[in-house]
């Protein structure tokens, strides 16, 4: 049932610990994406991050800080859009904190509605 959220925190962990190459950026736009799918498989619907995390059976503060995580990657200059000469680069700290966030969110979610 969760086997694309799985996808997309594998890709995520395996672009963030690629020790030649990693690929911080689009790591953080991985795990975001794993929580927009677990959000989709939960609710049964489609629609972004941003439209669907309001419908989620779960504490209001919870949403709206991943409504934030959701925003700042969407942001302008963020992950989830082109680059351009003036996009900031994103650090293997960000990266890191995305993955963990991201994979405990996820957990608390599914511990959460098969109760």
């Amino acid at each position: 049932k969760y086997k694309p959220v799985q996808e997309h925190l594998n890709k995520a962990l395996k672009l963030y610990s690629d020790r030649e190459n990693p690929d911080y950026e689009y790591s953080i736009k991985e795990s975001i994406s794993a929580v927009e799918s677990l959000v989709k498989i939960v609710l049964g619907e489609k629609g972004t991050l941003g439209q669907l995390i309001k419908k989620l059976p779960i504490e209001e503060p919870l949403k709206k800080g991943f409504s934030n995580l959701y925003g700042w990657t969407s942001a302008e200059n963020g992950i989830r859009h082109g680059k351009t000469n003036n996009t900031q680069k994103s650090h293997e700290a960000e990266a890191r904190y995305m993955l963990i966030t991201c994979s405990a969110f996820i957990n608390y979610v599914i511990s959460k509605i098969e109760l």
